[in-house]
């Protein structure tokens, strides 16, 4: 059978879609336990920055081809531009899911608007989700309520600011709890990074001609996680990005390969993956201060 596809680019057709009220063109905290209207399985696809917190286990989501890692007491979060795949496991029963809406639109010229990518968690949406603790839940709750009270006042001078501010407040409480969950899960985290450094370490593995240069979402892949939560993880845990050390391995290899082989620098440029030898180049003089040739020859009159 083939799934529906829905369009949720406005806070509107989001509302619609469940039979809920419109209370703000452009944001909307949501109940989905009092919603009218019973979604099947369908695939969305989101203009609207998104956040839910799951109270019981009422669906399944896919991004892409994978599982959502989304469980009970859990929050997921989704922008503009995501595609997802929702399975609800009773479409008769209304899914005891509350969370946020907002428009893109709605932040414009804020603060919020700059602090945004700030909030890396929009991007881990592949296959990891929040897991909240019950006092990190009612926080959220809170916050909602917040947001939801300033939605029903009516609209004053100050009404634009204080939305905002109040939307500001929970995604810094979320960023808060996104960094306290990398930490109780260090153990986990640790073999991440053991990982990508024994893959990253094997890609130059005796002086392997590699077809294209190594890129953090192929290692995100093998670690089935969404790029931008593995290249969070992988800094708060090295202190560098998975960028940065795949660059310091490339420099090495280079190096290495300067000074072993009589290979001229097109070679070398070629086998570790690039293109454009010119590409390595300035990477390597970026990284070292000095160009492949003056390094090369520098080690010759040294020895």
């Amino acid at each position: 059978m083939k799934m529906e596809t829905i369009n949720r680019d406005s806070v509107d057709k989001y509302n619609k879609l469940f039979g809920l009220p419109t209370l703000h063109p452009l944001a909307a905290v949501v109940d989905l336990k009092r919603s009218t209207k019973r979604l099947g399985q369908a695939r969305m696809t989101y203009g609207l920055y998104a956040l839910f917190l799951k109270n019981g286990l009422h669906c399944t989501l896919r991004y892409g081809r994978k599982p959502y890692d989304y469980q009970e007491g859990s929050v997921v979060s989704f922008a503009p531009g995501q595609v997802v795949d929702v399975a609800p496991m009773d479409e008769d029963a209304a899914p005891d899911v509350v969370g946020l809406l907002f428009h893109p639109d709605l932040i414009c010229g804020t603060p919020l608007a700059a602090k945004m990518p700030q909030f890396g968690f929009f991007d881990y949406s592949q296959c990891e989700s929040l897991h909240l603790s019950m006092p990190e839940r009612s926080l959220f709750l809170d916050s909602l309520d917040k947001i939801d009270s300033e939605l029903k006042h009516p609209v004053d001078k100050h009404s634009a600011d204080l939305l905002s501010a109040n939307i500001q407040l929970l995604l810094e409480y979320l960023h808060r709890f996104y960094d306290r969950q990398f930490i109780t899960r260090h153990h986990v985290n640790s073999s991440v990074v053991a990982n990508f450094e024994k893959s990253l370490k094997d890609c130059f593995a005796g002086g392997r001609l590699l077809e294209e240069v190594p890129k953090v979402a192929d290692f995100a892949d093998m670690a089935n996680l969404s790029p931008g939560y593995f290249g969070d993880l992988i800094k708060r845990e090295t202190g560098s990005t998975p960028q940065d050390l795949i660059t310091l391995r490339l420099v090495a290899e280079a190096k290495h390969r300067l000074a072993a082989t009589d290979a001229d620098i097109s070679e070398i440029a070629y086998g570790l993956g690039f293109q454009y030898p010119q590409h390595f180049s300035r990477l390597f003089k970026r990284a070292t201060g000095k160009s492949p040739s003056i390094f090369r020859t520098e080690l010759e009159l040294l020895n």
